[in-house]
């Protein structure tokens, strides 16, 4: 696959050294050409990421901010490509993530385009299809998931697209005046998708443009997803529904808020993972959070200044086959030396490891760029299926194989 329009990646990323040389070591294995790829790091990342090989067809801009609204925004303004896609650091695109996002612009009505997000197991879906309206609610769409579908939604409502998986028309994106820094990093994208519906344009939903995202741990979060400081989720919120909820409908779309935030907190509790003064502690801040964001002053969108960059093109393996590697799970060591081979000598690599069990099955990308899927023989791989079923390797392989065929630009 390829594509006249070019494409401008930002990948924003705080103190997440790994994480980024990671998803780096995925966008360098995208079939799409041509992009360029823009980081926007803390200073630290930046120096350290000077040493990959790739490090000269890189835009990179130190930027100490906790604000991922403003640095996607000064991501922007180095920005060339006529599109403008987004990916957080941990996160991996799958090989043709940029065919099937950027294949819908080829229509000039098209100003947004969002992919399905991958959770952490790899196969399970983390965010798929859905619609958003003026006091935050989302609602499943059902979209066939095998071609792109163009929406233009009605009045009071937006189609939702993922920060992680998503990318706009350069030149809607600066109009709109880029991302909200009131929002610093939660709702920043759901903002932009209202103010893309306020002017009646058309956004893409794309099955399978695809992303794994791994939710790492933050400075709000655990390794375990379970949270440590509610505050800025609160003052987005406050932003959010000032900005774009009727006035009579925010109390109870506050309070919607409020009674989701606590049952997850609680769900948490159940588990072990949170204490009751914990819930209370992380409440409480949420609620300050929220009379501190209803008096912070969103910013009047105005467009974004642009610079006349060049675009730098960066030297992606577009034309590298994918060569697939599958074994017994006692020969997996054999096989991801010969797997991590592959992806030195310029291939793209998958590598398929069964164990004579019912395990559940994981896909990872690993650091060495390899996509390897191990589990059970007998287990699932897509959650829906049997919990036990009869295959022969050959037979389980193959399946796999073409399960992951079509976003991972497996021939033959």
């Amino acid at each position: 696959m390829s594509g006249a329009l070019t494409v401008s990646i930002v990948i924003v990323s705080r103190h997440r050294p790994d994480a980024l040389r990671r998803c780096l070591m995925g966008v360098s294995q995208l079939a799409y050409t041509p992009f360029e790829v823009i980081i926007v790091a803390d200073p630290a990342s930046c120096a350290g990421l000077r040493s990959v090989p790739t490090a000269a067809h890189v835009k990179l801009l130190p930027f100490d901010q906790a604000n991922i609204s403003a640095a996607r925004n000064a991501g922007v303004g180095l920005a060339a490509g006529e599109i403008i896609a987004f990916i957080d650091d941990d996160a991996v695109p799958e090989p043709t993530w940029l065919d099937h996002l950027a294949a819908p612009f080829a229509d000039p009505t098209v100003m947004a385009a969002g992919g399905f997000v991958r959770g952490r197991n790899g196969i399970s879906w983390q965010s798929r299809a859905n619609s958003v309206d003026w006091t935050g609610q989302e609602t499943p769409l059902d979209i066939p998931e095998s071609s792109p579908t163009v929406l233009t939604p009605p009045t009071g409502r937006a189609i939702k697209t993922e920060g992680t998986n998503m990318a706009l028309r350069h030149s809607a994106l600066v109009a709109l005046g880029g991302f909200d820094p009131s929002y610093r990093f939660f709702l920043d994208e759901t903002d932009l998708n209202l103010r893309l519906a306020a002017h009646g344009w058309s956004t893409a939903l794309v099955p399978l443009a695809q992303v794994h995202h791994g939710y790492l741990e933050s400075a709000r979060r655990r390794a375990d997803r379970v949270p440590t400081d509610l505050t800025e989720i609160g003052a987005s919120w406050g932003v959010f529904l000032t900005r774009h909820c009727p006035p009579d409908q925010v109390a109870s779309a506050w309070a919607r808020v409020q009674t989701d935030e606590r049952a997850r907190l609680l769900r948490h509790m159940v588990t072990g993972a949170l204490e009751p003064r914990d819930v209370g502690r992380l409440m409480s801040e949420l609620i300050s959070g929220y009379e501190n964001g209803l008096k912070r002053k969103s910013a009047v969108p105005v467009p974004l200044p642009t610079t006349g960059h060049p675009f730098l093109l960066y030297p992606g393996s577009f034309k590298a086959p994918n060569k697939v590697f599958s074994g017994r799970i006692w020969a997996l060591g054999r096989l991801r030396r010969k797997a991590r081979l592959a992806v030195q000598t310029g291939h793209r690599a998958s590598l398929f490891s069964f164990s004579h069990t019912a395990l559940y099955h994981r896909v990872r990308f690993t650091s060495d760029g390899v996509w390897e899927q191990t589990g059970g023989l007998f287990g699932r791989s897509v959650r829906d299926q049997k919990a036990f079923r009869l295959w022969t390797f050959r037979r389980r392989v193959d399946f796999e194989t073409e399960r992951v065929a079509k976003v991972r630009s497996i021939t033959g």
